[in-house]
């Protein structure tokens, strides 16, 4: 399945991006998409759970109220299926359970106006405000630039056994290949967005997920 054959928008919306980063082998969440209450009953919920609104036109889900996180059970789903239903009409939504959290990764694809299409890695959350670095490199990349990328940032040491922490980077790397495939098979992307990404000491999963294409 090519998602980009089915949309012209500009914007993809979450579960399309996910979509498409589960073709490249891509770890990301198990979610579902429903439109309305009776759409729960035909789907197998894990719990906790979260629940997003899912559409192109909003980018910027916690910026509008758009995500609910750690909803107990079924009950409390319902109720707060209909009052996004009330807040987002027309709208479609996501629901998936979440996810451990580990260290925070963002990772993804810009398309620069003078170098061409770039991919990018740093550390998320508390370490992107400790630290505030980003790596670089021109799409496409060798297993050897992928790493150089993680080494070069400034809590590359979280990688290599860090006060006992020990995160997978050969998860990290794949997903930098992987990225860097997307890349050059879809040249029209003008920016992906994996933030953030979950890192563990086995694996990692894409929480969340943006992508805008050019048209």
């Amino acid at each position: 399945m090519n998602v980009f054959q089915y949309t012209e928008k500009k914007a993809l919306a979450e579960d399309e991006v996910k979509s498409l980063l589960k073709e490249y082998d891509i770890p990301t969440t198990d979610f579902a998409v429903i439109k309305s209450e009776d759409d729960l009953d035909s789907i197998e919920l894990k719990f906790p759970a979260v629940l997003k609104v899912c559409s192109p036109d909003i980018m910027h889900k916690t910026d509008v109220g758009g995500v609910k996180l750690d909803i107990r059970d079924k009950d409390e789903l319902r109720k707060e299926l209909n009052t996004f239903i009330k807040k987002f009409p027309d709208k479609k939504f996501l629901v998936e359970g979440m996810e451990p959290m580990g260290i925070e990764l963002i990772a993804g694809l810009v398309n620069d106006t003078s170098f061409g299409l770039s991919i990018m890695a740093g550390m998320g959350g508390i370490f992107a405000e400790m630290y505030g670095d980003v790596a670089f490199r021109l799409v496409p990349i060798t297993r050897k630039d992928a790493e150089n990328m993680l080494d070069e940032l400034k809590a590359s040491e979280l990688f290599n056994g860090f006060r006992g922490m020990s995160l997978d980077k050969e998860s990290v790397v794949n997903l930098l290949m992987s990225l860097s495939n997307i890349g050059m098979e879809y040249p029209s992307i003008e920016q992906m967005d994996l933030n953030p990404v979950f890192v563990y000491e086995n694996g990692l999963k894409v929480v969340d997920a943006k992508l805008i294409e050019n048209q």
